[in-house]
C-alpha cells in the first residue's frame, strides 16, 4: 500500500486520545488509553503496524471521488465517497461520554471508536478490514467470535471489542474482513471499544445514537466559548483542534497526536510529540485565552504547577507527560520502519533532560497574563513556583543551553533563550506585589536590565546588522521574530526592522512560509505566523493580513496543520496535528484584530 500523505489524515479526539483517519477510510493511528500510550493501529509509522479500513470496494478506482468535512464545530469527521455505483457516507468519531456537556466533556471518555455508514444513493459495495496490532505492532492478538456477532481481540494488556449493529462479524486468523452492500437510506453502525485487560470492561455503546450525542457534546462545548475577532471560522476551528489535543483529565495540551512523523522524508529528525511542553506555555495560554475561556487556561496552569513541583537546583524540564510525569525517557523501536521509511521511530523524548533556559520565562509570562484571574495574593504553591523559577533564572541565565529548537549536539548562548530569561525577570518584577516578602524586585530589576544590555550587545551582529540565532554567530534564526511578540524590543526599532526584513528575505519562501534557519528543509508554520505578528507590530497590517491568508491556505482540506510545509511540493511534514501551528494561527489572527494586545 502506498503511504498516504500526512495531509491526507483527519483527526479524531475524545480529549483522552487521538486517532487519524485517511481519505481512503483507514484509521492508521490510535493510542486508545491516552495520547502517549502504545498504539493499537500504527500503520502510520509501519506498514504492518495495524489499521481499520472501512470504505467502498471501489476506493481508488476511476470514478471514485471523496469529499469530507467536520460536523459543525466538532472533531466528528464525515467522509462522502462517490463511486460509479452510488454514494455513501462514513462518519467517524471518538465517542464522548454519553450526556457529557460543557467542561465535563472529555473527563470520562469511554475509549470507543464509532464509524457509521449511511447509503446516500445507489447500492455501494463496502469493504471492512480490521487488523489491530497492539504495543506499536509488537503483538498479534487472539480473535474470538462472540455469541452476539461481535469479535473480541485480546493481547498483552488490552482488550478490544468490535461490533456492528447490522452484521455478524467473522474472524480470520489475525484480522476481521467483511464485505457488504449499502442501499440508499440504509444505516449501519460500527463501534470498537478498548479496555485494560486487567480491571476494565469495554464499553458497549449504540453507535448511531452515541455519534449524534458526541456531535452535540462538541457543539455544546464550543458554544460556551466566544471569539469576536478577525477570521472567526479558522480561529474557532483551530481552537477546536487545541481542545482535541487537550488531555481533559489533567488539562495538559499535547504538542501533537503522533510520534516520529519526519521533518524531512527519509531523515532522522523524527521525534515523539505526544507530551506537553512548558516552552509552549505562554503561547498556548494566550491562544486559549483568546479563543476559548479562562477555564481551559486555568486547568492547564494547575497542571503545570503540579508537574513542576517544588523547584530545586536542577533545570525545570521543558516537557512533561500528560499527567505530569517527569521521566519520559526516549527509546527507538527497531521493528518499525517509520513513516515513508523515515527511521528511526522514537517513543519518549529525551529533550526533557536538556537545559532550556527559556522555560521559566514562558511560565512566568503566562502567570503574568493570568494575574487578574489569580487574585491579589497568590496561593502558597503558586508563589513558591514563581519565586523558584525567578531565582533559577537569576542564577543560571549566563549559562549556555540547547535553545528553542532543541538540537542534540552542543549548547550555545541562544538569543531567544536569553530574551526569555529577560521575560522571566521582567514579569517577576511586575508580579512582586503578589509574591510576598521574599520577592526581591530591586535585585531582579537589576538582573533584568543586565540581561537586556547583554542581548543588545552580544545578540546583535554588527557586521550583518541583524539579531542572529546565537551570540557571536552570523547565522540568522527565525526565533528572533519572537522579540517583538514578547515585548523585548519594538518591531519598529531599526535593529528589529532590519532583522524582520532579513528573515523575510533570506528564510522566507513561496506561500509566505518561513524556515527556522538557512539549512532548514521546510517552512515552519509557527515562525510564519510570528512574521505576521511582527508585520502588524511594525505597522504593516494589510500586508500582514495577506501573509496570514497565504499561510492559512497551507492547511489540509479539513483545516489541519502539521509542523512544517515542504517549500517545493507543499507537502505537510512533521507530527500532526501540531498544536503550535494552530496556536500561532490563533495568536496571529488576534494580533490582526487588536495590534495592542499583549
Amino acid at each position: 500500500m502506498e503511504q498516504p500523505a500526512i495531509s491526507d489524515y483527519g483527526f479524531l479526539s475524545d480529549c483522552r486520545s487521538g486517532a487519524l483517519v485517511s481519505r481512503a477510510g483507514s484509521i492508521d493511528w490510535w493510542c486508545p488509553n491516552r495520547f502517549d500510550s502504545p498504539s493499537v493501529f500504527g500503520r502510520l509509522i509501519d506498514p504492518d503496524g495495524g489499521h481499520w479500513r472501512l470504505a467502498p470496494v471501489a476506493t481508488g478506482s476511476p470514478g471514485h471521488r471523496v469529499q469530507r468535512a467536520y460536523q459543525g464545530q466538532s472533531l466528528v469527521l464525515r467522509t462522502v465517497h462517490h463511486t460509479p455505483e452510488g454514494s455513501v457516507a462514513v462518519t467517524d468519531a471518538l465517542a464522548a461520554e454519553v450526556g457529557a456537556r460543557a467542561h465535563q466533556f472529555g473527563l470520562h471518555s469511554p475509549a470507543v471508536l464509532l464509524r457509521v455508514v449511511e447509503g446516500l444513493s445507489g447500492r455501494v459495495r463496502m469493504a471492512m478490514d480490521f487488523r489491530p496490532r497492539p504495543e506499536y505492532g509488537l503483538l498479534t492478538p487472539y480473535l474470538r467470535e462472540l455469541t452476539d456477532g461481535a469479535v473480541l481481540a485480546v493481547a498483552g494488556p488490552i482488550e478490544l471489542v468490535l461490533r456492528c449493529d447490522g452484521l455478524r462479524l467473522r474472524a480470520d486468523h489475525d484480522r476481521v474482513r467483511h464485505t457488504f452492500e449499502v442501499d440508499e437510506g440504509q444505516v449501519l453502525g460500527f463501534d470498537l471499544a478498548y479496555a485494560s485487560a486487567f480491571g476494565g470492561t469495554p464499553a458497549r455503546l449504540e453507535p448511531v445514537g452515541t455519534l449524534a450525542d458526541t456531535v452535540q457534546a462538541w457543539q455544546a462545548f464550543r458554544e460556551t466559548h466566544r471569539y469576536d475577532g478577525r477570521y472567526p471560522e479558522v480561529v474557532r476551528h483551530s481552537a477546536t483542534v487545541l481542545t482535541g489535543l487537550t488531555y481533559a483529565r489533567s488539562g495538559a495540551v499535547a504538542a501533537a497526536s503522533t510520534t516520529s512523523l519526519p521533518e524531512e522524508l527519509g531523515g532522522d529528525r523524527n521525534y515523539d510529540y505526544r507530551f506537553s511542553w512548558l516552552r509552549d506555555f505562554a503561547m498556548t495560554m494566550r491562544a486559549l485565552w483568546v479563543a476559548a475561556c479562562p477555564t481551559e487556561a486555568s486547568r492547564l496552569f494547575d497542571w503545570a504547577v503540579r508537574a513542576i513541583g517544588r523547584i530545586g537546583p536542577e533545570p525545570v524540564p521543558v516537557l512533561f507527560g500528560l499527567e505530569g510525569e517527569r521521566d519520559v525517557s526516549e527509546h527507538i523501536c527497531p521493528h518499525l520502519a517509520g513513516y515513508a521509511g523515515s527511521w528511526p521511530v522514537r517513543i519518549g523524548n529525551d529533550a526533557w533532560r536538556q537545559r532550556q533556559l527559556d522555560v521559566p520565562g514562558e511560565v512566568v509570562s503566562a502567570i503574568w497574563r493570568l494575574r487578574d484571574y489569580l487574585g491579589d495574593e497568590f496561593a502558597a504553591e503558586l508563589r513558591e513556583m514563581v519565586l523558584g523559577l525567578t531565582e533559577q533564572v537569576a542564577a543560571t541565565w549566563q549559562l549556555p543551553d540547547q535553545g528553542i529548537w532543541e538540537p542534540r549536539d552542543r549548547e550555545l548562548h541562544y538569543l531567544s533563550s536569553k530574551v526569555l530569561c529577560w521575560v522571566a525577570m521582567d514579569r517577576a518584577v511586575r508580579l512582586a506585589p503578589q509574591l510576598g516578602e521574599r520577592a526581591d524586585a530591586q535585585r531582579w530589576a537589576g538582573i533584568r536590565d543586565e540581561i537586556r544590555a547583554t542581548v543588545l550587545r552580544d545578540g546583535f551582529h554588527e557586521r550583518r546588522g541583524v539579531f542572529t540565532g546565537a551570540f557571536g554567530s552570523p547565522e540568522l534564526d527565525a526565533a528572533a521574530l519572537y522579540l517583538p511578540v514578547v515585548g523585548f524590543l519594538p518591531a519598529t526599532d531599526p535593529r528589529m526592522r532590519a532583522t524582520i526584513e532579513a528573515v523575510e528575505r533570506e528564510l522566507g519562501g513561496d506561500g509566505g512560509l518561513v524556515r527556522r534557519w538557512d539549512s532548514d528543509p521546510a517552512g515552519f508554520l509557527l515562525c510564519s505566523f510570528w512574521l505576521v505578528e511582527c508585520l502588524v507590530l511594525a505597522g504593516e497590517r494589510e500586508r500582514a493580513a495577506r501573509l496570514f491568508e497565504r499561510v492559512t491556505g497551507h492547511a489540509n482540506d479539513v483545516g489541519l496543520f502539521s509542523e512544517q510545509i515542504d517549500l517545493r511540493s507543499g507537502a505537510h511534514l512533521g507530527n500532526t496535528p501540531q498544536a503550535l501551528s494552530h496556536i500561532g494561527q490563533i495568536n496571529a489572527a488576534w494580533r490582526l484584530t487588536d495590534p495592542t494586545a499583549d
